[in-house]
């Protein structure tokens, strides 16, 4: 298949709500397929649709968890059920976390703990995975991006003043940026 440009925030499609999607076809199905490729050439574990410029509400994943489990999977038309992330500030190092449409940065945010996604799969058949730490914080993360949210738009005062300006030192923050995973020497 073939690896696909990550739009960088500013690009109107990342701070839009995602739509459904209606058509189960191979239109899709190459969608899907670039979309794993691409967050492979990243590297990332998850990529949503609007990332590569598609606004539809479809996300992949693929992660190796701390008992050598794979979780890998496409979620067309999502829904997400999460517990209420706990009070306080996040831990640097354990909850920090950085977005292929934000290349190079990190900072913590407070997420959920648990997660319940119900999704479709490629073929259109419904399927529910229940998910607990970096795996909810994935699903969470992705899913934020079919409602045009990206984690900086979460973060707290200082480290939402801190992204700010990196985003402002790159040019970033309008619409036409992007980088070719693979190609352009970014730290995603």
């Amino acid at each position: 298949m073939a690896v696909l440009p990550i739009v960088i925030t500013g690009e109107p499609v990342l701070h839009t709500p995602a739509a459904e999607v209606t058509g189960f076809d191979e239109t899709l199905a190459t969608l899907i397929a670039d979309m794993f490729d691409t967050m492979a050439a990243a590297p990332g574990v998850g990529l949503a649709a609007p990332q590569v410029g598609v606004p539809l509400r479809v996300f992949v994943y693929n992660w190796i968890d701390d008992d050598n489990q794979t979780w890998r999977g496409v979620a067309i038309n999502p829904e997400l059920w999460i517990t209420p992330a706990p009070a306080g500030e996040p831990d640097e190092e354990t909850e920090s976390e950085g977005c292929l449409s934000i290349p190079g940065e990190r900072f913590p945010l407070r997420r959920g703990a648990r997660a319940i996604l119900h999704a479709l799969d490629a073929d259109g058949a419904p399927y529910e995975v229940e998910a607990e730490g970096w795996l909810a914080r994935i699903f969470q993360h992705e899913y934020d991006h079919l409602d045009g949210t990206l984690y900086a738009d979460r973060l707290g005062h200082a480290d939402s003043r801190a992204i700010g300006k990196v985003i402002r030192k790159n040019g970033w923050g309008e619409p036409g940026a992007s980088w070719l995973p693979g190609v352009d020497d970014l730290d995603a």
